[in-house]
């Protein structure tokens, strides 16, 4: 997926980029300004990092109160979607490789012969609807969050968390740096010594008792908790035939139990019913005991046995579905007349129950959606209004995940005698597509263009997710996924379906010229000096089979020079398979189509060859040159 030696040869890992920009000579410390200060090493603040990484003029930091980053425990359930996302920052391979790969879920009910034993009542597979080539994944979050850490270190700007300090509070005044953080130490010898920082911006991503989200006077609000659950990571000997497979176990009088298997073939988490909360006994609840939870564990899966030999973490939560209203610091009535130097992300916005397994999930959305608005702010590629559509766009994504979790949620903690047959089944194969991350469908704004003309490309829906297909690389006859080969670099995409029939050659020519060298066209954005695909990858899929490709008849547009000795970069240009054809499966028109993604692999806009006047104006309007929707 990477491209290297351009530059000249590579000696050790390639995947370490050459330091650039804020990357040179970056201090151990703390600076006294920055331009975006990150709060929180959880998914959302670590994705937002590891995509600022990639700006090499965009001083980032990313502080955390804990010492040391973590190790165990939170999160495990690693959806498609995130899957798809990792691919983007070059860990999916790796992270596949260690996680377990969840294929089926198996429901486990009382007898109705002998209701105080559990039996086996249907089983279904985990992607019913083939949305993803990617598999859903079960791993603990810290693996997640190294891997990323891994990113931003290896990135231009040689990025690394800021371990062992406490945000106190935050004010937005004036000037270049108008935010002003003061932080305390919270590990080291200087323990307890109070820094102020200066910043232009500030995310908040660190947690559910998140407090930049107090500081900006925002409240979660919503249902409030009147369920708790024990969760454990255990190390156990039981003859649970299903113990390897994710279960949602129903008993008759006990509870329920969600069973995930974990990675390494023998760990496996429960997260274990322990029943309503009695307003004004939530204390007692929090104090259930592991060995409490171990045993109404046990009663839950008669007549099968459970022997917790190790146990390597556990937890008590109450469920609650709460949401901030907003996601930055700008109320509704100032909207039009600042744009947010504030915003939070992932748990400081949205609470919800971890059945669905779609916390950690939806965050880092939350987290790759502001990355790269922030990083195209700060480096002039965009105007500040780019920064708006972040909550407006999130916010409702966030409220969507909790009235499903609610839901399911609901659904699993319901006696079984009070569903019908198969209920909760059919609602987890019927919904199977939100949890897995693909239902998110952005709706019309300054970076998503009207569905016009969608119909020049039904497979690649404006506003969802680009879904990737397999096409031919025309310069070395390699089968590859296009969608795999976008990197997490910041760049938009332009996926260019070259034309069929008479008069082919001539309407791509047409189009290419155009965007190569017209005024209007988004390419002549890139500053002078800078690779000419430094902010736009631009790719042609040819409707024939590779060996009827001209590679080196492609306009010169797909065919950029890269590096100090110019060089050809001849990876841009694909055709279509012909027992996978590219143009079949997601609906392309034989009369060509052009398919614009965002940074954050979703598809803004489809558009036909000859649209160039609409073409040019979307990106006038993502660059503030003219109104536009925020």
């Amino acid at each position: 997926m990477q491209q290297f030696h351009h530059l000249g040869y590579v000696v050790g890992d390639p995947r370490i980029e050459p330091a650039a920009g804020t990357g040179i000579d970056r201090p151990e410390e703390l600076p006294d300004e920055v331009d975006v200060l990150i709060v929180g090493t959880g998914p959302a603040g670590m994705i937002t990092a590891a995509q600022l990484a990639q700006f090499p003029s965009v001083t980032t930091r990313i502080v955390d109160r804990r010492p040391t980053a973590l190790e165990v425990g939170q999160a495990d359930g690693i959806q498609a979607r995130s899957v798809e996302t990792f691919q983007a920052f070059g860990f999916a391979g790796r992270i596949v490789d260690e996680a377990f790969d969840q294929t089926e879920m198996v429901f486990w009910k009382p007898d109705s012969d002998d209701p105080a034993r559990i039996v086996r009542t249907s089983r279904t597979p985990d992607d019913p609807h083939g949305v993803s080539e990617f598999p859903h994944l079960l791993v603990n979050q810290a693996r997640v969050l190294a891997y990323f850490a891994e990113w931003m270190e290896h990135s231009p700007t040689r990025m690394t968390p800021d371990y062992g300090w406490e945000f106190l509070g935050l004010e937005v005044g004036e000037g270049d740096h108008p935010v002003q953080v003061r932080l305390v130490r919270t590990a080291g010898p200087d323990e307890g010594a109070e820094r102020t920082i200066r910043a232009r911006y500030v995310v908040g991503a660190d947690g559910a008792r998140s407090a930049v989200r107090e500081s900006i006077g925002l409240k979660l609000s919503g249902a409030q908790a009147n369920h708790a659950w024990g969760v454990m990571d255990v190390l156990a000997e039981t003859d649970f035939p299903d113990i390897r497979l994710k279960a949602a176990i129903q008993s008759q009088h006990a509870g329920q139990i969600l069973l995930i298997p974990r990675e390494g073939g023998h760990l496996f988490r429960m997260y274990v019913d322990l029943g309503e909360v009695i307003e004004g006994q939530e204390k007692a609840v929090r104090a259930t005991t592991i060995e409490q939870v171990i045993a109404r564990a046990q009663e839950i899966m008669r007549p099968f046995a459970l022997d917790v030999r190790h146990v390597a973490w556990n937890s008590v939560y109450e469920v609650g579905h709460r949401l901030t209203p907003r996601f930055d610091d700008v109320p509704p009535e100032e909207r039009g007349e600042r744009t947010p130097r504030v915003f939070i992300a992932g748990d400081a916005c949205h609470t919800h129950s971890a059945k669905a397994g779609q916390g950690m999930n939806v965050s880092m959305q939350d987290g790759w959606n502001l990355g790269w608005r922030l990083g195209h702010v700060l480096d002039g590629r965009a105007s500040e209004r780019l920064l708006t559509g972040y909550s407006d766009e999130r916010q409702v994504i966030a409220q969507d995940l909790i009235d499903f979790d609610r839901q399911w949620s609901t659904l699993m903690a319901t006696h079984p005698e009070e569903l019908s047959p198969g209920e909760l089944e059919d609602f987890y194969v019927r919904t199977s597509e939100f949890p897995a991350g693909f239902r998110t469908e952005y709706p019309p704004s300054r970076v998503v263009g009207e569905a016009t003309h969608q119909e020049l490309a039904t497979g690649f829906p404006v506003g969802k997710r680009f879904k990737s297909a397999r096409v031919t690389r025309v310069c070395d006859a390699n089968t590859v996924h296009l969608g795999h080969l976008a990197r997490a670099d910041g760049r938009w995409r332009l996926y260019v379906f070259a034309p069929s029939g008479e008069d082919a050659t001539r309407r791509l020519a047409d189009f290419a010229g155009w965007l190569g060298g017209d005024p209007r066209s988004p390419l002549a954005a890139t500053p002078e000096g800078e690779p000419t695909d430094a902010w736009f990858d631009a790719k042609v899929i040819y409707p024939q089979t590779y060996t009827e490709v001209d590679l080196l008849g492609a306009p010169e547009v797909f065919r950029p020079r890269v590096g100090p000795w110019r060089l050809l970069d001849l990876e841009k240009v694909f055709a279509a398979l012909p027992d996978e054809d590219i143009f079949e499966q997601r609906g392309i028109s034989r009369d060509g189509a052009v398919v614009v993604v965002r940074p954050d692999q979703y598809v803004a806009h489809v558009l036909p060859l000859t649209a160039t006047d609409e073409l040019g104006a979307f990106f006038a309007g993502v660059r503030g040159e003219v109104p536009a929707r925020a």
